[in-house]
């Protein structure tokens, strides 16, 4: 195929005179592009009887590590730790990797010792990177005699990246047998911290085990969280959060209360984290952490509102832009 002089010299011409135009959708992808700005996401895992030996396995750990390092805030569950070394060691060795994943600095707060024996006590754990938000307040729910296997601990986080700025979260690990009556007294735990903070931007999330043999469908009408329709399930029924091919139980859970709060959340963000899947693991590695997977969902970033809100402004200028450069073209 041969290229006369006269189609080269009109490629020229074509390209000079689209100039504006190209500039123009230079312009409108470089400003569309902001809104890309990945979300806040929100993580929950049980990672399984999680203690000094299994902070010491430098394999566990790096695994561990990867799945810590895609959340702002990552709830860590069945954590024993008597005397918080557990938690310094991992918190030591998220902070070591940061390099290779994100550059963040993480740091952690932590209930005390959870359970109902001496031998069984377990900690919820979360870490959270500090340049995305922060702590507010955090307070240990307690009754008299206790209600809970282990007790809900509320924490307030504030961040400035999100469209809402202070939300609270109430992790849960229920025991088993008692999974209807515990989780139904989470509504109990939402009208103290709603009347502790004066607010209702409230998120439940962990083991809950509403699935397979500890919760069936009539469970559900006795079971405040289901009947108050304020609240919303964001992890269905059907969703299985289990790791071994024998089991499919919607057993990890993320609740939510209001719509301010519904709309703050990125829609199709909820999900399961297979990272076995996503980091070529064996399942048998897998297990090796947890019989569970992760559960996860994405808060709006502001970053994107106010790239949405840019966008509209600047409707009637591209619209300007757009029909002064297809003019410029035909003359």
């Amino acid at each position: 195929m041969t290229v006369s002089c006269s189609d080269v010299n009109s490629a020229m011409r074509w390209r000079s005179s689209c100039r504006p135009l190209l500039l123009l959708l230079s312009f409108l992808t470089l400003l569309v592009g902001r809104e890309t700005v990945s979300g806040f996401r929100i993580c929950s895992y049980n990672v399984d009887n999680f203690n000094l030996a299994k902070a010491s396995n430098y394999r566990l750990v790096h695994t561990l590590t990867r799945v810590v390092h895609r959340c702002d805030i990552c709830l860590l569950q069945d954590v024993v730790d008597p005397d918080g070394k557990v938690v310094r060691t991992l918190l030591s060795a998220i902070n070591r990797e940061s390099h290779r994943y994100d550059n963040y600095v993480y740091q952690s707060v932590s209930s005390k010792g959870l359970g109902r024996s001496v031998g069984d006590k377990k900690k919820y754990v979360f870490i959270y990177r500090t340049e995305t938000v922060n702590v507010a307040d955090q307070h240990q729910y307690e009754t008299k005699p206790p209600t809970f296997a282990r007790e809900p601990f509320a924490v307030q986080f504030q961040s400035r990246t999100t469209v809402i700025k202070k939300f609270i979260l109430v992790p849960v690990h229920t025991d088993p047998p008692q999974a209807v009556q515990e989780i139904d007294r989470l509504y109990n735990v939402f009208e103290k911290v709603r009347e502790k903070w004066n607010s209702t931007n409230v998120m439940f999330l962990g083991d809950f085990h509403a699935a397979c043999a500890h919760m069936n469908r009539s469970d559900k009408k006795k079971i405040r969280l289901f009947t108050n329709t304020n609240f919303t399930w964001l992890i269905g029924d059907k969703v299985d959060t289990t790791v071994s091919e024998d089991t499919s139980c919607a057993y990890d859970r993320i609740v939510v209360y209001g719509k301010p709060f519904l709309k703050a959340i990125s829609p199709t963000s909820v999900k399961v984290y297979d990272f076995g899947k996503e980091l070529k693991l064996k399942k048998s590695k897998v297990s090796d952490l947890s019989d569970h997977f992760p559960v996860e969902v994405e808060l709006k970033s502001s970053a994107l509102i106010n790239s949405a809100a840019l966008l509209l402004q600047a409707t009637p200028l591209l619209i300007l832009l757009s029909a002064s450069a297809i003019v410029y073209f035909f003359l």
